[in-house]
Order: structure tokens, then C-alpha cells, then sequence
């Protein structure tokens, strides 16, 4: 059966974020969405997405097929309802298709605005969906209960030094980890620490905690509950509540709280958010979609950073801000709660980050982590840069 993995009609609401990946691509959790399916289903998977990003995340139809809603987060329930689903049943909640089963043909003229075509059941039991960025952070820390056990059932972990402190039983340690003098409260939520992770001395961490594959952990990093470190990334200062996705740096001093980064983003020294406003009053994030600022309904909501974006020391963030793709930050003050992809600039004002630069930067990072910036990343990025260029009239 061939597992496609798409994108709904309201993937605008996960810009800048969804900009350069699918839905299914982001982490929330220890796995992204699309490695939680793949281990559930045990099987691969493909991705139905926006026409500029398929080369580099292909689709495969073949003769049966299960679609399934890339911002859904699988579990037992969900998992049970779309196994049962037979050719042209239609999962859905309310107008929200979840999950569709269809042939070859019926699945080569696939299309969302059609599903009165299909036989539609409902699902009744409570879902984890991914509708706005801030719903990662908000929903992490039951995703990393989820995927630790998923993960480390009926595993043995490796151990910690003897020069560490555990409190608690719910650590789970992959082979390679180097950990030492460092605190590990599970006591509220289980800890991950992914294959050849790095825990420097002096961390203090709280669970629920993912520190993926190749991360590192900066010395006297304090680390609280609900945060996830992506692979070959580094994390240092003071973390609440955030998730930092794959090859991105935080590695200082300074607070970031109810967060979200993106790939190949850079964080300078002493650089902080705010995650609450002074008065209390309920968070606001700019919407690409209405391009207004949209309430959220929470009173604490901190920085939504895109992929290669960067910040330079001492940059301070308002609560609830929003920073485009490969947006360059740095001077003095509070820049703009939304910063648009391609901004070179801050608080003294913005102009455009132009490709040809970024591009040279891209390269240069991409060859600290060994791996090829190439002409695909090059084309997404250009598309970006030509849909997103309404925004950057400075």
C-alpha cells in the first residue's frame, strides 16, 4: 500500500515555517510527523505537497493508496480508524478530511475540493493536529510522552556516567551519548537522549525532554520541560517549553521560551524572547494567510523563527514574533513582530536580503554540518523569495 502523506488547504496557517517543507516534516516531539507514521504504519511514506517543493519531497501513487492528513499526529485511535477504511471511505472530523483510501486512478485525480465523492466517516476521539505554529511547542510535551514510548519499547538503554544525577526512572539513553556532571529530573516526563548526543557538564535538565541524534548541549545549559533539540543542533542558556528542528544553533546564554526554530537558524549570544506580555493580555502572531495578526488564545507564546534565519547578539524579541525565512536580525531595540523573509536589518530599519548572498551564507553553513546546499534547496528558496516579495516594501 503506498502511504502519501499531503498537505490540506490550510497549510497557509503554518507559514513561514511550512514554507520550505511539508507539514509532515515538522518536529514535534522526538520525530517529525512523518517518521511517527512511518514507525506506526511500518512502512514508507510519500508527500502530496505544493508543486515547488516535490523534487525534493517526491510522491509515489500506487495501485491501493491511504492518504493521510500531514498535520495529523498518529496514536492507537487514529491509527485504528484509517487501518479500517476501505477504497473511497473518507476519515474526517467535521470538514477536515484525516484520511482516505483510494485506488491508482481514483488517486491520480485526488483532489480536496471533491470529497463529497467519498463515503465519509466520522472520527469521534480526541486528535493532535498541527493548525498553527504555536501548536508544536503547546502539543510537545505530549508527543514526546508518545514517541519515548513508541521509541524505547521493549529496548534496554545504554547508561549515563556515575558523575551524573537522575531523579526519576523515565531516561532513555541511545548508544553513543557523552553526558557528564550534568541533573536529569524525569519525575514530571520522561528524557531522550538520541545517538551520539553531547550533554556538557554543569546541564541541569527537566522532562519531558528530546535531545535528538548528533545534538549537543552547551556547558550549564538549563533545559525544562516540554523542549525538543533537533538533530545536529546546539542548545545552550535557558530553555522553557520550545523546539528547535535540525541544524540550528541556540548556543549560548540568553532565554528562548515557548518557541519554535527552524533548520539552519542561528541564535547570538545573549539573545532573548519574551514569551508573555507585560500586561498579561493574550498573544498575537501575524498570519500569512489573512495577513493580520491573528489571536491565539494563549498568554504565553514566544519566537516562530523559519529556516535560515539569524539573529545577531543581544537581540531581544517581543513577545509573540514571527521571523520570515532566511531574515538576517541584529542591532539595537526590539525589531517588528513580523519580520519578513529575505529582511536584512532591525529595529533601525530593514532592506532586502538579496539570494545571491544568502545563498553564499547557505553554502558556507551547510558545509559545517557536511552536506550539499544544492540547485533543489536553491530553486524552493528562489520560489520563496519571489512568493513572499508583497511583504518586503521597506
Amino acid at each position: 500500500m503506498g502511504i502519501i502523506l499531503f498537505d490540506d488547504q490550510f497549510r497557509a496557517n503554518l507559514l513561514p515555517l511550512a514554507f520550505t517543507r511539508p507539514i509532515s516534516e515538522f518536529r514535534v516531539g522526538i520525530l517529525t510527523i512523518s517518521e511517527k507514521w512511518k514507525r506506526y504504519l511500518n512502512s514508507e511514506i510519500s508527500y502530496l505537497t505544493e508543486a515547488y517543493l516535490q523534487e525534493k519531497y517526491p510522491l509515489f501513487i500506487g495501485s491501493d493508496n491511504l492518504f493521510i492528513n500531514s498535520a495529523f499526529c498518529p496514536d492507537q485511535g487514529l491509527l485504528s480508524a484509517i487501518a479500517g477504511l476501505k477504497e473511497g471511505e473518507a476519515l474526517v472530523s467535521d470538514t477536515i478530511l484525516i484520511a482516505l483510501r483510494l485506488n491508482e486512478l481514483g488517486a491520480k485525480q485526488f483532489n480536496l475540493d471533491s470529497l463529497s465523492a467519498y463515503q465519509k466517516i466520522e472520527y469521534l476521539l480526541p486528535f493532535v493536529r498541527i493548525a498553527f505554529p504555536e501548536n508544536i511547542f503547546s502539543f510537545n510535551g505530549l508527543e514526546i510522552k508518545k514517541d519515548f514510548d513508541l521509541i524505547t519499547k521493549g529496548r534496554i538503554s545504554a547508561s549515563l556516567s556515575s558523575t551524573n544525577t537522575i531523579l526519576g526512572d523515565q531516561i532513555f539513553v541511545e548508544e553513543g551519548v557523552e553526558a557528564e556532571c550534568s541533573t536529569f529530573n524525569t519525575k514530571l516526563g520522561p528524557i531522550y537522549l538520541g545517538k551520539d548526543s553531547v550533554i556538557m557538564e554543569g546541564c541541569h535538565v527537566r522532562g519531558p525532554f528530546a535531545l535528538c541524534e548528533s545534538a549537543i548541549l552547551k556547558m550549564g545549559a538549563k533545559i525544562y520541560g516540554m523542549t525538543t533539540i533537533g538533530p545536529h543542533s546546539k542548545a545552550g542558556g535557558e530553555i522553557n517549553n520550545s523546539v528547535i528542528f535540525a541544524n540550528s544553533a541556540k548556543g549560548h546564554e540568553g532565554y528562548l521560551g515557548n518557541s519554535v526554530l527552524g533548520e539552519w537558524c542561528n541564535i547570538g549570544a545573549d539573545s532573548n524572547n519574551s514569551n508573555m506580555k507585560n500586561n498579561y493580555a493574550e498573544v498575537r502572531l501575524w498570519d500569512y494567510s489573512s495577513e493580520s495578526f491573528r489571536r491565539t488564545g494563549l498568554q504565553f507564546c514566544g519566537l516562530i523563527m523559519a529556516d535560515h534565519a539569524k539573529c545577531a547578539i543581544n537581540t531581544m524579541f517581543n513577545t509573540g514574533t514571527v521571523v520570515g525565512v532566511s531574515a538576517n536580525l541584529f542591532g539595537s531595540g526590539f525589531p517588528r513582530n513580523f519580520v519578513p523573509d529575505f529582511s536584512w536589518g532591525g529595529n533601525q530599519g530593514f532592506e532586502i536580503y538579496s539570494l545571491m548572498k544568502m545563498f553564499e551564507t547557505a553554502k558556507k553553513v551547510s558545509i559545517r554540518r557536511n552536506i550539499e546546499f544544492n540547485e533543489v534547496e536553491q530553486k524552493i528558496l528562489t520560489h520563496i523569495f519571489e512568493l513572499t516579495e508583497k511583504h518586503r516594501r521597506f
